[in-house]
């Protein structure tokens, strides 16, 4: 199979779909990696990396799509590749289709096959190919959040950890998941005072196990999340719904029971945010105010931090990524139907549930498309 890498246009998106050491498997497994010039750069990879574990190196983004049966990527396909897309082709890479129609209909008329990260499972129920990236998202938002609090980027001028004689910041933790355990561990140890609200018994009775000393837990209502916003200094947006929009837990008409300055920080804005007036925001222009309160919203934060996140994302992928490549999306999805759940868009159909809901469009099961 011929395995394409394009670079990465999306705004400050300086990770790569492929390491070299990723390349260098799919050569020995018998298949050919085109890498486009530069896509490994802002990941501290050389062109040279690659050529020297066998991939070949393509000028654009167009030689890339012409030439690649399978497409690995990080981020969703920007509007200019999309158009590049073609019929039967495999795409492979994050997508978050649930809050974004024009990609979800772009990839349809494209006739492409699209397995999205976000929607692999594992047999535990797990998502193993979004874990890394919450593990990382989940570490930098308290970091960026902490940015976010300074006095001269709007925030109240609160410092994470006091000091003594001046108590620490109020962190609130939204969701208990994998984002919302490595948030809180990280706000915890800058000296914060941590929340952790989250609906499942089970998910709070192990965070109290392995952190009660660390941070406290809450079972999540509306009412104990409005009590903890009155006094909270950052509240970190850390739900997920696999493949769906997230819910929308802090409203507006709260902000005013809110201190002046707070900060926000959604990692769900990839699915569209879990507090009302979020809006994705970039690296470049990260925050903004509504009402007195700093929202931070970018929707690739793990973007920051490439090479780590470069490196711990090609781990999870790199199995799955090998066996579409050696035994053709089908077979593969066939053999393993936790790779199967994966699957979002096949030949102008829609393939997965809780994006068709959000949405508003049919569905065909994912057993079905294979037939296809």
């Amino acid at each position: 199979m011929k395995i394409g890498c394009p670079t990465e246009i999306k705004p400050q998106e300086f990770r790569v779909g492929l390491t070299p050491n990723a390349a260098g498997e799919a050569v020995a497994h018998g298949h050919q990696v085109l890498v486009q010039q530069g896509a490994g750069t802002g990941a501290g990879f050389t062109d040279e990396d690659y050529t020297d574990a066998g991939a070949s190196i393509a000028g654009t983004a167009e030689d890339i799509f012409a030439a690649a049966d399978m497409i690995v990527k990080v981020k969703e396909p920007q509007a200019t590749e999309r158009k590049m897309l073609r019929e039967g082709q495999l795409l492979f890479t994050y997508l978050h289709l649930a809050p974004d129609p024009a990609q979800t209909h772009d990839l349809l008329q494209s006739g492409c096959t699209a397995i999205a990260y976000e929607t692999v499972t594992d047999p535990a129920g797990g998502l193993p190919l979004l874990a890394p990236m919450s593990e990382v998202a989940g570490r930098l938002a308290p970091q960026v959040g902490a940015w976010t609090l300074q006095k001269a980027n709007g925030g109240r001028g609160v410092l994470m950890g006091g000091v003594p004689g001046v108590g620490p910041a109020k962190v609130v933790v939204i969701g208990g998941g994998v984002v919302g355990t490595h948030a809180a561990r990280v706000a915890a140890g800058m000296g914060a005072d941590v929340t952790v609200l989250d609906r499942s018994l089970p998910r709070l009775r192990y965070l109290d196990d392995v952190f009660g000393r660390d941070f406290r837990n809450r079972y999540s209502t509306a009412g104990a999340t409005a009590e903890l916003l009155v006094d909270a200094d950052m509240v970190i947006g850390a739900v997920l719904i696999p493949g769906a929009a997230a819910p929308k837990l802090v409203s507006r008409a709260q902000f005013a029971t809110m201190k002046p300055g707070a900060a926000l920080v959604d990692v769900a804005i990839d699915q569209g945010g879990c507090f009302e007036t979020s809006r994705a925001t970039t690296h470049a222009d990260p925050i903004y105010e509504v009402d007195g309160i700093m929202h931070y919203c970018v929707a690739n934060m793990p973007g920051a931090v490439a090479r780590t996140s470069t490196l711990a994302l090609s781990n999870a992928t790199l199995p799955f990524m090998l066996a579409l490549a050696d035994k053709g999306w089908r077979q593969a999805c066939e053999d393993d139907p936790h790779l199967l759940n994966g699957l979002n868009v096949h030949a102008g159909h829609l393939t997965y549930f809780a994006v068709g809901k959000a949405l508003g469009l049919d569905v065909l099961s994912p057993s079905l498309a294979l037939k296809k």
